[in-house]
């Protein structure tokens, strides 16, 4: 059964005002020597021309930003996190307009537009409210009780250097950015050439609610033109995306000791226990595997489906896979758009047609459509793959998933832990308990139990981030503020010094220390 499609309403709707274009391309950090026109994957046709950055520009960028940035972080928090508080209802009066520009900029479905549009709104009102909480000096236990006074302190590390990803800009980007401003740092962001548009729309649009202009800047341009500029004037940089791509910056920025923070690629394993509701399980898959057409570095490529269930589960899975609905409407009734760059659609087809040549079968999918746009493949599941495939070991970032039939508990935690990868993870059962204790043998830095990975992602007060080559730093919760920060520690001496007070010798002196320890330990003080 061919999958079926969802015929948009017509082309006039893949294009965005004139007016709107020209206001976005104004905030790019450009001499505008030379421009780019970006094209919708929907169909291929011309989107928007904006203007590219060169190496200059960046320094440029650098210097305004570095400029404005001293008499932002002087604001109190309070004022910092203002624009942020009323971004919340901006978004939800403009909710509309931004999930058309995401949609034609990246060509996901807009019921995955809208997953971006709520992660800007909720994530930046999060560290709105806690901002003044988390920035706030700190008083620390002192050395010497009552003689001893202590203050953390956090400063703004100057200007963020942040690199994001094409394949979810809008919250990649804003929900990064955010916090680094909130804390009282500017930012030089580069978003990716192909999805810059929502960015300008969210710095265009804070701008009206109050953002210093010059405090985010965005520069687009080719990373071979305007990459090293970008890195070597940050004072911290934040980048989301390839593996590969993250140890080119780490090794770039180590001669400097800048920090960094890095979420990069996955492929991330979903075990499905033996007691799984098959009917929710299958249902969840779909969003787990197939969400933004797979191009989402927490979502699931490999499936472990237990031998009491498989001949159950696989099969529902199977049929909801063949019926879902791809199209380019701007509505909410495909379940899955197109892929975003014709390198995607590539290396799909060579993961796909590889492991197929090499014995692999083909559940449901398995090809492009042209027939619906130039970029789209279909939901594709696998079975048979095994460990001589690119498909098995290498991230593929597209709609293609592989299953596999497993026996042993220990065994399948042995199977997911089998990966230089560890971002994220999902277990399905109707025991939570043995779910969790499941869990925590898995080597991921979130893992979600009956969900793919939106309950752990979008609990904005935990840490979200990857074990081994997965990435290094973490973003939400406290960290994903604090990180754009430097901590510095004020200690205050009162009464008696670190040192033999008077005539008292540095025998008695060690000796009443000494016996201070073993009080400070009895009465619990240290």
């Amino acid at each position: 059964m061919a999958t079926p499609t969802v015929p948009a309403r017509g082309a006039a709707e893949h294009r965005l005002p004139e007016t709107l274009i020209d206001r976005l391309a104004s905030h790019v950090s450009s001499g505008g020597a030379e421009t780019v026109t970006i094209p919708t994957p929907f169909t291929g046709e011309d989107l928007a021309t904006v203007p590219l950055s060169s190496a200059d520009d960046v320094r440029a960028a650098y210097e305004r930003a570095r400029a404005a940035q001293r008499a932002w972080a002087a604001k109190p928090v309070g004022e910092r996190v203002k624009p942020f508080l009323r971004l919340a209802d901006a978004l939800v009066a403009r909710r509309e307009e931004i999930l058309d520009i995401i949609q034609l900029e990246t060509g996901k479905a807009r019921r995955h537009a809208l997953e971006e549009y709520l992660d800007v709104a909720l994530c930046s009102l999060y560290y709105a409210r806690r901002a003044g909480r988390l920035l706030k000096p700190r008083r620390r236990q002192g050395m010497m009780p009552g003689l001893t006074r202590v203050q953390e302190l956090r400063h703004p590390k100057g200007v963020v250097g942040l690199i994001a990803p094409w394949n979810y800009p809008f919250a990649l980007g804003t929900s990064d950015i955010a916090p680094a401003l909130m804390a009282g740092n500017a930012v030089v962001h580069k978003p990716d050439t192909q999805t810059c548009l929502s960015s300008l729309w969210v710095l265009d649009l804070l701008v009206a609610l109050g953002l210093p202009r010059d405090v985010w800047q965005i520069v687009v341009g080719d990373p071979a033109e305007i990459g090293d500029p970008l890195i070597e004037n940050a004072d911290y940089v934040s980048f989301t995306g390839s593996t590969r791509g993250g140890k080119a910056i780490a090794a770039k920025v180590a001669p400097r000791l800048v920090a960094y923070s890095l979420e990069l690629g996955g492929k991330n394993p979903m075990i499905v226990m033996p007691d799984a509701d098959v009917e929710r399980t299958a249902r969840g898959a779909i969003r787990a595997c197939f969400t933004n057409a797979g191009q989402l570095c927490i979502s699931i490529e490999r499936m472990y489906v237990h031998e009491d269930i498989y001949d159950r589960f696989v099969p529902r899975l199977t049929e909801l896979v063949k019926g879902m609905r791809l199209g380019t409407g701007l509505d909410f009734d495909a379940e899955m758009g197109s892929l975003t760059h014709a390198r995607q659609l590539e290396a799909v087809t060579r993961h796909v047609d590889q492991a197929v040549k090499e014995g692999a079968t083909v559940l449901a999918g398995g090809r492009a459509r042209p027939d619906i746009g130039p970029l789209f493949y279909e939901p594709t599941l696998l079975t048979d793959v095994n460990g001589d495939m690119d498909l098995c070991a290498s991230e593929t970032f597209g709609p293609v998933v592989a299953i596999y039939k497993y026996r042993d508990e220990d065994e399948v935690i042995a199977r997911a832990n089998d990966t230089p990868y560890g971002l994220n993870a999902s277990v399905w059962t109707k025991d939570v308990a043995h779910g969790r204790r499941v869990a925590a043998r898995i080597q991921a830095g979130t893992v979600n139990i009956n969900d793919g990975y939106g309950a752990a992602y979008a609990s904005y007060d935990s840490p979200m981030g990857g074990m081994k080559q997965s990435g290094v730093g973490r973003r939400h919760g406290a960290e994903g503020l604090l990180k754009f920060t430097e901590v510095q520690t004020v200690a205050s001496q009162h009464l008696m010094d670190l040192e033999p007070p008077g005539s008292i010798g540095f025998d008695t002196f060690a000796d009443v220390m000494s016996k201070s320890i073993t009080l400070m330990k009895k009465l619990r003080i240290k």
